[in-house]
């Protein structure tokens, strides 16, 4: 069954993660799902995977029902280096979360999208680098409850 054919869930909460080479960004979404706020940023660790142990205990913990993986394309739409991460990662969470479905979200310009936004809120440097890839993983996960709005609005 492909990412597209995937059974919707429905009604549940949702976790969005914006993959970093140094940290991983987490959002996540109320029950309803409609709204996507700021969970927690992890050190990312490769060799270990006790970033991916705490996915999964954050999945449980919250009682998630989907999980969202920002796939960072290239402008011209392509996959390049970060994609192939992304989505070896988002393979990984798999293994350890199923049957709790992973799902990847076109994630182009997140982290500069919430980088601006900080900004523009006076929070710069350290302060920043420490909540930018949440507030990355606010904007994957929130364009991707708006999309599955639309979809079932299309359909009704």
């Amino acid at each position: 069954m492909s990412e597209h054919q995937q059974v919707e869930p429905g009604p549940g909460r949702r976790l969005g993660v914006d993959v970093g080479a140094v940290r991983v960004g987490v959002a996540l979404s109320d029950p309803a799902p409609m709204l996507a706020t700021p969970l927690i940023t992890l050190k990312r660790d490769e060799a270990g995977g006790s970033d991916l142990a705490q996915l999964a205990e954050l999945v449980t913990e919250h009682d998630v029902v989907e999980v969202v993986v920002g796939l960072p394309k290239t402008l011209a739409g392509r996959h390049g280096t970060a994609a192939e991460i992304a989505q070896s990662y988002g393979t990984a969470l798999a293994e350890r979360i199923a049957p709790v479905p992973v799902r990847f979200a076109d994630e182009r310009l997140t982290t500069v999208t919430a980088s601006r936004m900080l900004s523009k809120r006076g929070v710069k440097g350290k302060k920043q680098r420490a909540v930018v890839d949440q507030a990355a993983a606010v904007e994957i996960l929130q364009a991707f409850l708006d999309s599955r709005g639309k979809t079932r609005e299309d359909l009704s």
